[in-house]
């Protein structure tokens, strides 16, 4: 078992800029994270300050190892599966079984693509479903393929999959895209890109593989689009079931509820990123690397009151 004074969870823009600001506090801290989150998976960031354009996980990795300059313990492909709270020390325990306990915790964990939830969905996932278009759009070079969404990650997206594929729909439910104007400029004057507006998708069909986008127009009509791949955009769902057990408050959306400061309800446990309801859920790079400064800020003041100093 390892102890430490500081637990933070989550290796993504949240967790490892916690983790440089605790570090420069000089706070004992342990850093848990599986994988650099949906900020890895980002094709290009063009909205962080000081940076002009460059890949989400290009920044993460930069993110990484200025937070090991610290030689802060990293434990990077390791996942936390639950935390409880005994006494004054949180216990985490960990997929590998082994545990770390500390007097406080930053949780960063970040969150996962939304589902469909349609028939062939889980069928066919990995066989023309995908959730990642910087992962998986090489995959699709001149075939056709659709995206689902009008967020700005929907729209970058189809940008993306445009220098591979031959063809790219974007499937959106509403009357306009709400990505930004940037953004939409770019795919309407992309010759590749075709926006069916007013539809919802209701059923991925194919035997082996994709074949066919089933949508479902406003009004009623069914329209299907041959496509071989389909990229999921619809939102975010946050990763919250290992701290279900220590009485956090959430909102309606399944997010910690957290104060100005990134504290919870529970005393001594902290949270920043896309896990939370703060920053007016942007769910910006930027403004989880803020959380995480303020987490780390608000958890070196709360270690430095309980040791009275």
């Amino acid at each position: 078992m390892r102890l430490a004074s500081l637990l933070i969870v989550g290796c993504g823009p949240a967790g490892l800029t916690a983790g440089i600001y605790a570090a420069r506090y000089g706070v004992d801290c342990v850093v848990v994270g599986k994988d650099y989150g949906l900020a890895g998976e980002a094709h290009l960031i063009e909205n962080y300050p000081g940076i002009q354009s460059i890949r989400g996980l290009e920044l993460v990795e930069q993110m990484f190892k200025q937070l090991k300059s610290y030689s802060v313990p990293v434990r990077f492909g390791e996942e936390v599966s639950k935390i409880s709270k005994e006494e004054n020390l949180f216990k985490a325990e960990l997929l590998s079984g082994e545990t770390v306990s500390a007097e406080a915790v930053i949780y960063a964990a970040g969150s996962r693509h939304r589902r469909l939830g349609v028939p062939g969905e889980d069928r066919l996932l990995g066989r023309g479903v995908s959730y990642c278009a910087t992962c998986d759009g090489p995959l699709y070079r001149g075939k056709q393929v659709a995206v689902i969404g009008g967020s700005n990650s929907a729209a970058q997206s189809a940008l993306v999959l445009a220098e591979h594929a031959s063809k790219v729909y974007i499937a959106y439910r509403r009357e306009k895209l709400r990505c930004e104007a940037i953004l939409l400029e770019r795919i309407e004057k992309n010759p590749k890109i075709e926006v069916v507006y007013k539809v919802v998708p209701v059923e991925l069909q194919g035997d082996q593989k994709l074949e066919n986008l089933v949508l479902k127009r406003s009004d009623g009509e069914t329209l299907n689009l041959r496509v071989e791949g389909v990229f999921v955009e619809i939102g975010i769902i946050p990763n919250v079931e290992p701290v279900r057990g220590l009485g956090l408050e959430f909102d309606e959306e399944g997010r910690i509820k957290v104060n100005p400061d990134q504290s919870t309800n529970v005393e001594g446990f902290f949270a920043a990123g896309n896990v939370t309801n703060g920053s007016n859920r942007l769910d910006q790079i930027v403004t989880a690397a803020a959380e995480g400064a303020i987490a780390a800020a608000s958890a070196y003041e709360y270690l430095r009151g309980k040791a009275g100093r």
